[in-house]
């Protein structure tokens, strides 16, 4: 089964949640959209998955730190071109696997998804 999980290296919830899928024994692929950036067609899907209020991390300081013209009037458009441009506003950790897909860290939901 192919597990990737997308994040930044050295965010705190990422540290949580890859620790957790290494001592229950699960392997992963970790894409580190920070370093190597994010295409517009996984943007598109997680979206279409998710919405756009649980992709988006409208409470990191990078959103926050935004011009008020660029967060003002957001549309998936637009917000699409700044996850792109800075990946950084994507909530995290994004794990997808079994065609299913988890966004943020909880581990009961880990659990539930790899303890079945």
């Amino acid at each position: 089964m192919a597990i990737t999980i997308y994040g930044i290296k050295n965010c705190d919830t990422m540290k949580k949640a890859r620790g957790w899928l290494e001592e229950h024994g699960v392997a992963y692929e970790f894409h580190d959209y920070k370093a190597s950036g994010i295409d517009r067609a996984h943007l598109e899907a997680w979206i279409d998955e998710a919405g756009l209020d649980t992709v988006l991390n409208r409470a990191g300081t990078t959103f926050r730190k935004l011009p008020d013209a660029d967060r003002e009037n957001l549309t998936r458009e637009k917000a699409i071109a700044l996850m792109i441009d800075q990946p950084s506003m994507i909530k995290r950790p994004v794990l997808e696997t079994k065609g299913k897909l988890l966004i943020g860290f909880k581990p009961e939901a880990y659990a539930d998804m790899f303890e079945r």
